[in-house]
Formats: C-alpha cells, structure tokens, sequence
C-alpha cells in the first residue's frame, strides 16, 4: 500500500490497528541482506513492522522489500514514531542492516524490549570509537588516528613507522574507499577521495580514519548471541585481491571446518569484543586478521553478514543466522539451550564468489545462457546478478561494485574448485555492454 500521502495521524491509526492482536516486531533499514529477516520472524509466527531511519531510502544499498512487512514506518525525531510503536507494543526491535544500529538502539531501549543499550552505541557503528573501545577492554588492535588534515595524517606515519597504513571512511561498509597506503602519496589521494565521496549509506565523510596496516589473513565470525550467549554460526576466510590503486577487493569467503587451528583463537577473541562493544544480542559479524601477535579487530558489525543466504547456509552448516536470530528473540530460552555458546559444525566446504569486472558502460543485456550454465554447475546454491540492462557498470574496485554473487558448496571441495574456475572464465561474459564513452 502506498503511505506517502498520509498525513502522520492517520499512518499511527492505520499501523497501530494493523498490529491489534497480532505479535508483532520491529526491524530499521532492512536493506542487503535483512530482506531475509521478515520470512524468519513469520516462520515463528510473528510479522513485523518496518522502521526506515532516514525520510529516503539509501539508494546505494539493495532495497527492503515492501510486501514482507505488516506496515512501515519513517522514523520521525519529534518522538511520534515511538509514541506509534509503544501503542503497538513490539517484541522486539533489531537493525536489519548498518544503517540501522543506531536508532535500532535507541527504539529498544525507548520500549523496553531486549536490547544492547544505546551506552555503547557509538563504539558498535563508529569505527574510530570501536577500536578505541575494544583496544581499552586490553585486546589487540591497530593503531589509529582520526583527522580530516591530511599533513597530519601523513606525519604520524612517518613518526610511528605506520606505512603502509590504510585510510577508510569513519562509518562506511563494503570496503568503500579503504585503500592500503605505502607512502605519503598514496595517502594524500586517499583523503581527497574519502572526503570527496560518501558514504554507501549517504552519509557525509567528513574526516578520515587512518589505522596502521595488519599484515596477515582476514577472517570474518558470524554470531547470534541471547543475553550474551554467542552462538558461533560461521568462521568465513576472506580470500582478498589487492588493486595497483592500493584498494582491496574481495574475491572469495571460504568457509572453515570449526576444528581449523586458527578457528579457536579467532572464536576466543571475537567472544571479547562482542562483550566490549556490548552485542549482547541478536546477530554480529566480526572482521578478524591473525596477525603474527595473534588476532587483531578489523571491524565489527551488530547486524547479519552481508553474505547471508539462507538455503546456502543451511546446505553448508545447517543453520543460517537470519532463522537463529529470529529464535534468539522469540523464543530466547529455546535458542539458549540448542545453541548458547555452542560452535557450528561445517557440513560440506563453501565459498561465497563475489565475481569482478573490468567492464565499463552500460549493460544492454544479460546473457541468459551463461546465467543458466553457471546455474547447472553442481555447486552452485544461488547466483546473484546484480546488474541489468539499463545499469551503468564500472571496473570492481569494492564489494558494491562486483556484478556478481555466485553461493557455492558441494561435499566434493575439487568440483567445488571446479566450478569456482569455471565461473571465474566466464563472469565476463553474462554482461553485453554498450559503451558509455563519447
């Protein structure tokens, strides 16, 4: 139904009587990958209210789909919004996707539904607080500086032995503009593109984060915690191409069997921060390196990983975080006896491809064939285009410009190497392009 037109009485009236007698809960900005939490929350019998936190959607991220939501909401500061979802009396109100974390807080808190609290708040979305915070509970992180002085930036550098380092919005997603500086240079045309750009969630950047550079292999937890009780449901390996212009890109997340050595450091540290940051409920994902010293924070998210899929999951581990968060608040106690504190097991091996490009213009067609062969192989749980005719495509340079999500496992890990080659030789070809040059 089309809500733009009413007045803000009547959309209390029409929400609040939607809700009469039904259970209901709340989710902000459930773009990405929170579209799979409204399907989630019905299997347990609950439907759910959308919240977005910013009177237009983001247009950079995948839309929240409208038609899996009792009603919706666009938050209004004068207090109104929580007036409408008090009469409502939610069970729960939890951030779908980044954007959301914070005025997630600030709502559960408002209407005394489970909640991580808005004391901590700032430490879980704002990258330079984040670090301060988990580096003050004694854990080891990069070292870092916060300036929109690029001189400055350049000196502590060269003052500490920082380089390479690597400068990144202050609360971006997505790799969008982090760039691996190796000297002065570098970092200088790193800060005018921070500062000329924004952020995937429309945000200005306004000052740069620059953090000494963790030298070792990226990792990534995904968790689901009830009143502090983390259940650890997927330890992912970033598998990263670095870029001449000094930008990483992803390339492959593998997952790894629960009894890798490397697992039980990274579960160990990750269960740290999460009390550090104060994620004492529902879903996180935390970005790990294993440096020489042991494993350092990169960043941490209180949402579900932007690599949630659902059927995907379930193949490979046998859970999938959208259904164990929907547990942890419906019916926490039910969640604390399956899966409080407990790890995942890895069923069969997994990679999630986020295929590149070096294509530039316009797409004129998708090439159904090559979708559908990639579609045959024997691994292949899903593959995401996310390009079509009429969009503009550029050469990948972070995560949101890759024009391909391929969800992949199999028991075999040689077909699933199989496939992954196969894909990679002919991720070029799903797109037609036309030119966008004069």
């Amino acid at each position: 139904m089309d809500t733009s037109t009413e007045e803000p009485a009547d959309r209390s009236v029409e929400v609040v009587r939607k809700a009469r007698g039904r259970a209901v809960g709340v989710l902000v900005d459930a773009y990405g990958t929170g579209n799979y939490l409204p399907a989630a929350f019905n299997r347990l019998g609950a439907e759910v209210i959308h919240v977005q936190s910013s009177a237009e959607p983001i247009s950079r991220m995948q839309p929240w789909e409208r038609s899996a939501y009792l009603d919706s909401l666009v938050y209004d500061v004068d207090g109104s919004t929580e007036q409408i979802l008090r009469e409502v009396a939610p069970l729960f109100v939890l951030p779908g996707q980044e954007p959301g974390v914070l005025l997630a807080d600030r709502l559960s808190e408002a209407l005394n539904v489970r909640t991580n609290g808005t004391k901590l708040s700032d430490a879980r979305r704002d990258k330079y607080k984040m670090i301060e915070t988990v580096a003050a509970a004694g854990l080891r992180t990069a070292r870092q500086l916060l300036t929109d002085d690029v001189e400055e930036a350049v000196s502590w550098a060269d003052a500490f032995g920082h380089w390479p380092c690597v400068a990144k919005p202050l609360a971006s997603a997505s790799t969008d503009e982090v760039t691996i500086c190796r000297n002065a240079e570098a970092l200088r045309s790193a800060f005018r593109s921070v500062l000329s750009s924004t952020t995937v969630f429309n945000g200005a950047n306004t000052k740069v984060l620059v953090q000494s550079y963790l030298e070792g292999t990226e990792y990534i937890v995904d968790t689901v915690s009830v009143d502090g009780h983390a259940y650890v449901c997927g330890v992912w390996q970033y598998e990263k191409r670095l870029l001449p212009n000094g930008k990483p890109i992803y390339n492959r997340d593998i997952l790894l069997p629960s009894d890798t050595p490397a697992v039980e450091a990274l579960i160990s540290y990750t269960r740290s921060v999460l009390d550090a940051v104060g994620i004492h409920h529902g879903p996180a994902h935390t970005e790990l390196i294993i440096t020489d010293d042991g494993p350092a924070l990169v960043e941490i998210g209180a949402r579900v990983n932007g690599h949630l899929h659902p059927a995907f999951h379930d193949k490979a581990i046998g859970v999938n975080s959208a259904d164990l968060t929907a547990l942890a608040y419906l019916r926490p106690q039910d969640f604390l006896s399956r899966y409080g504190d407990g790890v995942y097991e890895r069923r069969q091996p997994a990679v999630v491809y986020n295929a590149p490009t070096e294509l530039s213009g316009t797409v004129d067609s998708v090439d159904e064939a090559v979708v559908q062969a990639i579609r045959d192989r024997p691994s292949v749980v899903d593959l995401v285009v996310k390009r079509q005719p009429g969009d503009v495509i550029v050469p990948t340079h972070d995560l949101l410009t890759s024009p391909l999500r391929v969800f992949m496992t199999h028991p075999d890990p040689v077909t699933l190497e199989i496939d992954y080659n196969f894909v990679a030789s002919v991720r070029e070809s799903v797109f037609r392009i036309r030119s966008t040059a004069p």
